[in-house]
């Protein structure tokens, strides 16, 4: 279990590295500042699970759902870029990993 809580910490980490990237990278737009939030918050929920601490797992479930819906709810399909599409991809990973570490915990 200490392999996929560190995976899925390194990957929130990651992503939120990423998020807070954008900031810097691309032009002013609508979207720069919420990705700046959520990659604030995927940091912290990243150092969370390092630390192992008890609601870091459910967290790791929550916001990245939250992020990939946000994604395709707000951002939408017609602004799809391939940095996006990594993000989603290392979400989904995110989410898998946390329902594991979820389900084990609570057992």
């Amino acid at each position: 279990m200490r392999s996929i809580r560190y995976i899925a910490a390194l990957l929130l980490i990651l992503t939120g590295v990423l998020h807070a990237q954008s900031v810097f990278t691309v032009q002013q737009d609508a979207h720069t500042l919420p990705l700046l939030a959520f990659g604030i918050v995927y940091f912290t929920i990243g150092i969370m699970l390092m630390r192992d601490m008890k609601i870091s797992a459910a967290l790791g479930i929550i916001f990245p759902l939250l992020g990939i819906g946000t994604g395709f709810f707000v951002i939408g399909l017609q602004n799809w870029t391939t940095m996006l599409g990594i993000l989603f991809a290392i979400d989904a990973i995110v989410v898998l990993c946390c329902i594991v570490l979820f389900i084990k915990k609570t057992k």
